[in-house]
């Protein structure tokens, strides 16, 4: 909570809907509310008045799917083949020598890096396997709370690899993983010996606690095998609008475009969330193809054209599945536009996908933007515009978690 009201005042507001930033002051309350959005505000009594000298304020920036668990192990766990699969056996067998220590110290680098590029709020899956079994998920929740007055940090209770064949024994996992203050359900049925029964045992937790669910699903490029439809059909069953997001789903790029076209209007009409991930998928799909290796994304421009919610997130930063990464969710936003193929005059898309809908899909509703009653989480920059901060992405000059400064100066 915010200890005492603010005013920003001379800065431009790139306020929720608009699309040009306003001259205008933000009002924020003591409890890191913004109270009022206007010109030439007075400030409340015992307010802290900062002038921003024409800066641009926008809302922070959302990253909402990372592997903090992974994060920053490149260097212990090499991935010769540079595939998936490859990336899936190397971290397994580095997982046994993960200590409470070694992962707090990797995370905090990857958070604090985040944090000074502008980003307010992370999603991060956390492995549930037979190796880690729940350790990686009390490991980030201890992350969480430790970093709550900086960062908004929501932890998957990831079921993967050897888990996912494993029935009632993973059940049991899932379950205390949940009990040690997991946030959202998730899983990749697409490895699992029984996909179908699988996502029914990730549905069933998220009904029973009243929990979201985040998929790892499809990815790979192979159009015969796809668990789209499955995943379309449990939403609806389940009334599940609105707090399912399936991530990668690389698959759809290769489906017919008539099969495409149903399976996103699918989405669309099931209320489910597609999450791309190009660092990753540049990465390690199409490393097979002999010609013209596939980009591996999932096939962005018509989801968000059908009315998709679809956003862009890191997935992993320097480890084996993504040697790369800097925490930085503009570059992000340029890498999906470019790989993604929108056009010169989408960078607004692009910008989109690492703020509202991540924020919408890990389920902020009205809390997250600029308006009067959302939480003032936001970004102060030179940029001139959304156009520029995605084009150009300039320094990030502060960063403000529910009106307390957690970044910078101004």
């Amino acid at each position: 909570m915010a200890s005492q009201t603010l005013l920003l005042r001379g800065g431009r507001v790139l306020r929720t809907g608009g699309a040009r930033p306003d001259r205008i002051d933000v009002a924020i309350g003591a409890d890191g509310r913004i109270e009022r959005l206007g010109p030439n505000l007075q400030a409340s009594a015992g307010a802290k008045v900062f002038d921003l000298g024409d800066k641009l304020v926008s809302p922070g920036l959302v990253d909402c799917h990372q592997h903090l668990d992974k994060t920053r192990t490149l260097r212990d766990v090499p991935n010769p083949a540079g595939t998936l699969l490859g990336a899936v056996a190397a971290f397994n067998d580095y997982a046994a020598r993960i200590t409470p220590e070694s992962l707090r110290k990797r995370a905090d680098r990857t958070v604090s890096a985040c944090l000074a590029r502008g980003t307010v709020a992370i999603r991060t899956h956390a492995n549930v396997d037979p190796v880690l079994r729940g350790r990686a998920v009390d490991m980030l929740v201890d992350l969480r709370e430790r970093w709550r007055d900086r960062m908004r940090i929501q932890v998957v209770a990831f079921v993967t690899a050897g888990a996912t064949r494993l029935g009632d024994t993973a059940k049991e996992w899932l379950d205390s993983a949940i009990a040690a203050g997991a946030d959202v359900i998730g899983g990749t049925p697409a490895i699992s010996d029984q996909p179908e029964a699988f996502m029914d045992m990730l549905f069933d937790a998220a009904e029973r606690h009243g929990m979201p669910v985040d998929l790892h699903l499809d990815e790979h490029l192979d159009a015969g095998r796809q668990l789209f439809d499955a995943v379309i059909a449990r939403t609806k069953a389940r009334g599940m609008a609105g707090r399912v997001a399936v991530g990668h789903c690389s698959a759809l790029s290769a489906m017919a475009p008539d099969d495409a076209k149903r399976v996103i209007a699918g989405f669309a009409e099931a209320g489910i969330a597609v999450i791309t991930l190009p660092a990753a998928n540049l990465f390690l799909q199409g490393r097979e193809a002999p010609a013209l290796p596939p980009r591996g994304l999932t096939r962005v421009r018509e989801l968000i054209e059908a009315g998709v919610c679809v956003a862009a997130a890191s997935d992993n930063i320097q480890d084996p599945f993504v040697p790369t990464g800097t925490g930085d969710m503009l570059e992000i936003a340029r890498w999906t536009l470019l790989a993604g193929h929108l056009t010169t005059a989408e960078l607004d898309r692009a910008y989109a996908m690492v703020t509202q809908a991540p924020a919408a899909t890990m389920g902020f509703g009205r809390e997250y933007g600029i308006h009067e009653g959302a939480r003032a989480d936001l970004m102060v920059s030179d940029a001139d515009d959304v156009e520029d901060l995605v084009a150009s992405g300039p320094p990030v000059q502060a960063v403000l978690l529910e009106g307390r400064l957690t970044f910078g100066s101004m």
